[in-house]
């Protein structure tokens, strides 16, 4: 991160004066990236389930602001809303699987569950929807489009987010929650075939695209395939195996993604066709870049030598065909590293450079030599993924990598994948073509294309369903009513219902009840007769003076108080507003009368729904409940609040705040119209 901020400290303005943008948005950037900052460390030290989930989301919105920096460019906008939709929904099922987990075990820290932590369905479903979470935020196939999409943003996000912490969250997930997740081998085991997947089809589109970012994008698709598939294979090996590769993919991907933008800004340049031969002129670029290159694919004396004589060992652990898998999916990134450093700095100059500034250099380097001096020393970085895996294991994970100089089968399989990855770099053009047709064949029919299709659709529902509800009055209170009538009607449907109607005993004290009950009725009716709307106003006010007769003879004087007072606050913006409009619109509206059979409409609507209603409720207080109802509990609670009755304490323990929070986003809604309004943008 301070590497990446020292970068940005350079790069941004550079990034902003090409855009013609005030340099003032540096600010705001370098704020987002703190608050992603903060966001990602609460994530990793949160103890409780709640907050792992609240620090979860809040990462996927600071990087829709980053994503989505280039406003003014519709792809960065498109992009950041399809990180936020994928990431976003996912996340929605690791809330569900934390309201699993807080039902079964009655908490929601996580040492405690993991304490306690059974079998059961409610475990079961946890870990899948927990799986699905962490699979779509570290971009794993099938949910691995929105990567890609997400390089539109500027160079230091794509070096911080989208190598070493935003992606990376997913995968730590997978580890912190891994307890649940071991709970369910088949699952585990879906982990690892989707963690091939996602290296077959990431370092396939790695070798094929033309673009830096989107190489690396792609590759950093692959590079967590790797750690997916050492969670899935388990063990202390698979499990601190793969916090160590994470922060060894952390120390290479961030360098080569910085190396990206700095060439850019040398050249012009953002292709690797349109590169070449650039280490004459960027020889301190050249060797940080390479080291990281280096650490990439796994050479010795880097630390990512270790990151993958890890998970051949977690391969070999597995089975011979998962053993060979490691081997290609290695060799695959061998070549693409490659590819990427060689296709900059080697061969015929066809970009002339400028001069770098330091500030872009120097984090390349300092990444690079901390990725040797890693390969070197290693037993910091094993340390500290050995820390990492105990809450994971619950138990001490000792990782000692060291170099060794004999035949183990590690060694044979990194001269293997070294081997047939630089095979597969020479000879990359004899494959080229079946390459390029499985990437057209993934663009036409892949994941990426049932997400528009879904996003157009949806849009278009909701386009239809607007145009329904802003008809008018009566089809907006359609479009609330309908749904809701049908959600009790199927939950009646739905209960076991017995037809008992109890009639209770009619008293002289009744009478006026059921007078005021009837006035209310023939009001509520009488509603749809006016013509005049002044007329109609008074009828209006009528049943609500009704209702407030109605509260006090069942025993709420202050609740009829609070009816009366409100309805003739209404009563009066209803005159006030009469009295405003012009009495031209008022006519045109009095003289569409309704005819034929939608004159009966509205009436016939209400008395089925209230007669349903009725019925409804007469059934239930007709055969109470045998067990206690949260009403009940709720009037015993009412003297623990101060409140002489239910409803006073509802009003102000519920209401009062729910008020409160309507009031502040009004109030706020307000502040940014007026903001609008005061610097021109809205007319």
């Amino acid at each position: 991160g301070l590497a990446v901020l020292v970068y940005a400290h350079r790069y941004l303005p550079l990034h902003l004066t090409h855009q013609g943008r005030a340099l003032a948005q540096q600010t705001r950037f370098s704020w987002l990236v703190l608050l992603f900052m903060g966001a990602m460390v609460g994530l990793v030290l949160a103890q409780d389930l709640l907050l792992i989930f609240l620090f979860w989301d809040l990462t996927a919105i600071a990087s829709y602001f980053l994503i989505g920096f280039d406003r003014h460019l519709a792809s960065a906008r498109s992009a950041a809303l399809m990180a936020l939709l994928v990431t976003g929904i996912s996340a929605i099922g690791l809330l569900v699987a934390v309201v699993l987990l807080q039902t079964s075990y009655q908490t929601f820290s996580l040492p405690q569950i993991v304490a306690r932590l059974e079998s059961g369905s409610n475990e079961t479903t946890a870990a899948i929807l927990i799986a699905v979470a962490g699979l779509a935020k570290s971009a794993q196939v099938p949910l691995h489009f929105w990567l890609p999409r997400a390089m539109a943003a500027p160079t230091p996000v794509s070096a911080y987010l989208h190598s070493a912490a935003m992606v990376a969250a997913g995968v730590f997930l997978l580890a912190r929650l891994y307890p649940v997740l071991a709970l369910s081998p088949r699952l585990l085991d879906l982990l690892v075939i989707a963690g091939f997947a996602s290296i077959a089809v990431g370092g396939t589109l790695a070798l094929l695209k033309d673009e830096l970012k989107q190489l690396l994008a792609y590759s950093t698709i692959a590079q967590y395939g790797y750690v997916v598939v050492m969670l899935g294979i388990g063990g202390t090996e698979g499990v601190a195996g793969a916090a160590f590769y994470v922060v060894a993919h952390a120390l290479a991907k961030s360098a080569l993604f910085l190396t990206a933008g700095a060439v850019t800004e040398a050249t012009g340049a953002s292709n690797l066709s349109e590169l070449g031969g650039l280490w004459r002129a960027q020889p301190l670029l050249a060797a940080g870049s390479g080291a990281a290159a280096a650490a990439l694919a796994a050479l010795p004396l880097t630390i990512g030598f270790f990151k993958d004589e890890l998970f051949f060992a977690t391969a070999l652990h597995a089975s011979r065909p998962v053993a060979i898998l490691a081997v290609i999916g290695a060799a695959m990134t061998v070549a693409y590293a490659s590819r990427f450093w060689f296709g900059i700095f080697l061969g015929p100059i066809r970009a002339r450079a400028q001069p770098l500034s330091s500030w872009l250099t120097l984090p390349v380097v300092a990444l690079g030599g901390l990725a040797v001096i890693a390969g070197i020393v290693v037993a910091p970085a094993a340390r500290l993924a050995s820390a990492a895996a105990i809450p994971s294991l619950g138990d001490a994970a000792a990782l000692a990598p060291a170099y060794h100089l004999d035949r183990r089968p590690e060694n044979l399989m990194a001269i293997a994948a070294y081997l047939l990855g630089a095979a597969i770099y020479l000879r990359r053009r004899r494959w080229r073509g079946a390459g390029e047709g499985l990437a057209h064949f993934g663009e036409r029919f892949g994941p990426e294309r049932l997400y528009r299709a879904t996003l157009f659709n949806l849009n278009v529902l909701s386009d239809t369903m607007h145009r329904i509800e802003v008809h008018d009055l009566r089809s907006r209170i359609a479009s609330i009513l309908l749904p809701g009538g049908l959600l009790v009607g199927a939950g009646v449907l739905a209960t076991p219902y017995q037809a008992s109607f109890v009639r209770g005993p009619v008293t002289s004290t009744d009478v006026p009840l059921i007078l005021i009950l009837s006035v209310i009725a023939v009001a509520a009716l009488a509603t749809t007769v006016p013509r005049d709307h002044l007329t109609l106003a008074f009828v209006l006010s009528g049943v609500g003076y009704s209702l407030a007769v109605g509260y006090a003879l069942l025993g709420g004087p202050n609740v009829a108080l609070v009816a009366v007072l409100i309805e003739t606050l209404f009563a009066l913006l209803f005159l006030g507003v009469l009295v405003a409009m012009p009495g031209t619109l008022l006519r045109r509206a009095s003289a569409q009368r309704a005819t034929g059979s939608r004159r009966w409409r509205d009436p016939l609507l209400g008395l089925v729904a209230g007669g349903v209603t009725f019925v409804v409720v007469w059934g239930v207080l007709s055969k109470p409940a045998a067990t206690d109802s949260a009403a009940n509990a709720q009037i015993r609670l009412t003297p623990d609040a101060h409140a002489s009755d239910v409803v006073t304490a509802i009003l102000a323990d519920f209401r009062g705040l729910d008020t409160m929070g309507e009031i502040t986003v009004i109030g706020i809604a307000l502040l940014g119209i007026a903001t609008l309004l005061r610097g021109g943008r809205l007319r």
